[in-house]
């Protein structure tokens, strides 16, 4: 699976997957009007919104920036040809936007297995993070994501986290001139990836030592694989560059699923954070109403204040 097509390939749902275990929309009202920012940094994702501002990619940005939201996140902007780059940039800066995480990817990162220590893999790695410098200068992106690719059954763990480190350390050495940081992602998709939880994401980051080489904590993926968010958090936290969203089950928006996103957005903000945090996930309902809902629903959980 190509993780930049992720979103494109993630379910919308149904009607039978009504926001929030089938609340009604009134349950999202908010005090805050349309339009206002939101207390916390949240970035949507291109196709999120296609109801309301239809295919262009720079009507979309319009239509976030429109509804509050202060950054965008895409996955597949390595993807995308120069001069689309360029546009997104532009109409970034022209709406007073961010960018959050691109994916450092050659087609299908997860076949990149840093794991193996194998040289052509290290090769690609070190070549996509060259191309990655210039497509963040493009869009004055600062984090990239980073998946150190599958568990290798054949080679002792120490081995293989020690593989990591070098070819991370390799990675650094061209980002971190340029301010452009790779966020590590510990995964819950498929139990076969090596890097799982947020713990070991840290000691990576540790021994790595470079400002550029920060955990990307997916509150999605980090309940489904350990639990204890706001505990592991903490312990992690210093380390922590770049925060997604996703509800479990389902990997909607906040308030379809198990996870207390009032309380968890509350810690993040008491931690002085003022970084971004990525909507990386499927809208529960389809149309202009699943739209509508998932803003209600960002609008509600962000009511910590």
């Amino acid at each position: 699976m190509q993780r930049r097509n992720f979103i494109k390939n993630i379910s919308l749902g149904g009607a039978a997957a009504a926001v929030a275990g089938g609340q009604s929309l009134s349950a999202y009202a908010s005090t805050k009007k349309a339009g206002e920012t939101f207390n916390l940094d949240y970035a949507p994702h291109f196709g999120m919104f296609k109801g309301h501002a239809g295919d262009d990619l720079m009507d979309q940005l319009k239509f976030m920036a429109d509804q509050g939201f202060r950054s965008l996140e895409d996955n597949g902007l390595l993807g995308r040809p120069i001069e689309v780059q360029n546009k997104i940039g532009e109409q970034l800066e022209k709406l007073g936007m961010r960018m959050g995480v691109f994916v450092i990817d050659a087609g299908d990162n997860w076949k990149i297995s840093l794991t193996t220590g194998k040289k052509e893999f290290v090769d690609t790695f070190v070549k996509v993070c060259k191309d990655s410098v210039e497509a963040a200068k493009r869009v004055n992106a600062k984090w990239a994501t980073v998946v150190p690719g599958f568990f290798e059954r054949n080679l002792p763990i120490g081995v293989q986290t020690g593989n990591v480190i070098e070819a991370l350390k390799r990675g650094t050495e061209i980002l971190e001139p340029h301010g452009l940081t790779m966020v590590l992602e510990p995964l819950s998709d498929t139990p076969e990836l090596f890097l799982r939880t947020s713990d070991q994401t840290y000691a990576i980051c540790k021994a790595v030592g470079s400002s550029s080489c920060k955990i990307l904590y997916d509150i999605y993926h980090m309940q489904k694989n350990e639990g204890n968010l706001i505990f592991n958090m903490d312990k992690c936290w210093e380390e922590i560059a770049y925060i997604q969203i996703g509800d479990n089950p389902g990997r909607k928006e906040p308030g379809t699923g198990e996870i207390n996103y009032l309380n968890v957005f509350k810690h993040i903000d008491s931690k002085g954070f003022k970084g971004i945090l990525g909507m990386e996930h499927g809208n529960a309902l389809p149309g202009k109403e699943g739209e509508q809902a998932l803003i209600a629903a960002y609008r509600k959980a962000d009511q910590f204040k």
